[in-house]
């Protein structure tokens, strides 16, 4: 097939970008022609509440990416559509998960698919976004009515899809594995790379920390364990990007008396980096309190490390409950007493078994499978 990938890819980082690279690369294996149209502007710096959305390093040169789409210049959006309907690609993939992005997507869909025989195809994160907006549906309707099929990657995300395109080929394919990352290390060495103790435990908050992420509620949550003396030799460490403003977090921590019990690294954290913090953590928290799924836990699957999630969206379709961690409630004292159930008896070991033998779940050779089962059945009913 010849493929075009859109969406986020280097120069970006992040989890998007990964996934759209790591799927190139999987497509080029099985000798297809592919290519990534990514973004010459993805977000304008006043809508980016991060520190940065570019990533460092030389260009990847196995992957053929040109920065074409810019998200705010309609002229952009129409020079892409229109070399892609005269480029015919068999199938152009798409990454979705704002409706920020449905103006400028849905309309290189439209007219890519002019020429009648360019496929589109969504690998979608969410529909509904995490901070609502009352435009979000007339958005969303815009770009999802000018795509042919669509792969989601939990029930939650689906039942959004089914409002909007009740009748629409859909397959499910759950979030592969991120084990793009690099090796496990030991501990000791992770610890000393990291200047962490290595005679402490660590509990781990990891990825961009957003308000529906719910740091807040891990940080009550700490404060109750400490409170019952159940916090001895262990340390939360909180690594990762946050969106906004800090200080409100600084606060908490202060208020709760914990300054001495949270480590917080809060740089975004470098592909070459990832390795290390999940090598001296025993286990990954994930007090959501709402979600679709995250590639958080995809990431703790890569090194085998057990998980702490709450019982929202599609992360205990991701995470089966005492067999690689243990599920809660999006209630501090029910993410305390998950914490201290991972640590109980030989459970650590036990979930960390129980990761090992799940993660197989996960290929990326899978999801690529699922993506030519939608495009090959598309192709078969016209």
């Amino acid at each position: 097939m010849k493929i075009s990938f859109i969406g986020p890819a280097y120069p970006y980082r992040g989890g998007l970008a990964t996934i759209i690279e790591t799927l190139a690369r999987v497509f080029q294996t099985r000798d297809n022609e592919v290519s990534i149209k990514t973004f010459s502007l993805q977000y304008p710096r006043l809508l980016f509440p991060g520190k940065s959305q570019f990533r460092t390093g030389e260009a990847p040169d196995d992957l053929h990416i040109t920065r074409e789409v810019s998200t705010v210049n309609p002229f952009s959006w129409w020079r892409v559509g229109r070399r892609l309907r005269r480029e015919r690609p068999d199938v152009v993939v798409l990454k979705y998960w704002t409706p920020l992005m449905a103006p400028c997507f849905g309309t290189i869909c439209r007219l890519a698919r002019r020429n009648g025989h360019t496929k589109v195809v969504v690998h979608l994160d969410n529909i509904t976004p995490h901070e609502p907006h009352f435009y979000d549906r007339l958005l969303n309707r815009y770009f999802l009515n000018a795509c042919d099929g669509f792969i989601y990657m939990s029930e939650a995300v689906h039942t959004d899809l089914l409002t909007y395109r009740p009748t629409a080929p859909a397959l499910f394919s759950p979030h592969p594995l991120f084990d793009t990352y690099g090796s496990k290390v030991e501990r000791t060495e992770a610890c000393t790379e990291l200047g962490l103790d290595n005679t402490q435990s660590y509990v781990m908050f990891f990825g961009y920390v957003r308000d529906y992420k719910g740091l807040d509620v891990l940080l009550d949550a700490w404060a109750l364990l400490k409170a019952e003396g159940r916090t001895e030799g262990r340390k939360l460490l909180v690594v990762g990007e946050v969106y906004g403003d800090d200080s409100k977090y600084w606060a908490q921590i202060d208020r709760l008396g914990l300054r001495d019990d949270v480590v917080m690294h809060t740089d975004f954290v470098p592909d070459g980096e990832v390795a290390l913090w999940f090598s001296a953590a025993d286990m990954v928290a994930l007090p959501y309190k709402s979600a679709t799924q995250s590639g958080v836990t995809q990431v703790a699957y890569a090194f085998g490390v057990p998980m702490v999630v709450t019982r929202v969206g599609g992360l205990r379709e991701i995470v089966p409950d005492d067999v690689v961690g243990v599920l809660a409630d999006v209630d501090a004292r029910s993410v305390a007493d998950a914490i201290a159930k991972v640590y109980e008896g030989d459970n650590l070991q036990r979930y960390r078994k129980g990761v090992e033998s799940e993660r197989g779940r996960f290929s990326w050779e899978a999801t690529a499978d699922r993506i030519e089962e939608l495009y090959q059945g598309l192709t078969t009913t016209d």
